[in-house]
């Protein structure tokens, strides 16, 4: 299983994209601040969209392609499946 997922910060100022193999292991690093740059920088660690595949490479052109929309559009995907922006990670670890 592979993982197209979104995260922002406490605001929904910051939006991060990303791809990983594990995303409960993932989310901790995120939260615990373990990996430095951009999400420890901007405090991003509030899971607000994710997507499952099979495929690496299809998760990662999912990924190179949401990188590349616009705000707007990344904002109407997120709302998509969860607008009020809350924090999906609870559910996620549940699985």
């Amino acid at each position: 299983m592979y993982y197209v997922y979104m995260l922002t910060n406490k605001n929904n100022k910051v939006l991060y994209t990303g791809v990983t193999n594990n995303l409960k292991r993932r989310l901790y690093e995120h939260k615990n601040k373990f990996v430095d740059g951009f999400t420890k920088k901007y405090n991003v660690d509030k899971l607000v969209y994710y997507e499952i595949t099979n495929d690496v490479n299809s998760a990662l052109a999912r990924e190179k392609q949401i990188k590349g929309w616009t705000r707007a559009k990344k904002n109407a995907l997120v709302e998509s499946k969860n607008s009020q922006w809350c924090d999906l990670t609870e559910s996620i670890m549940q699985i």
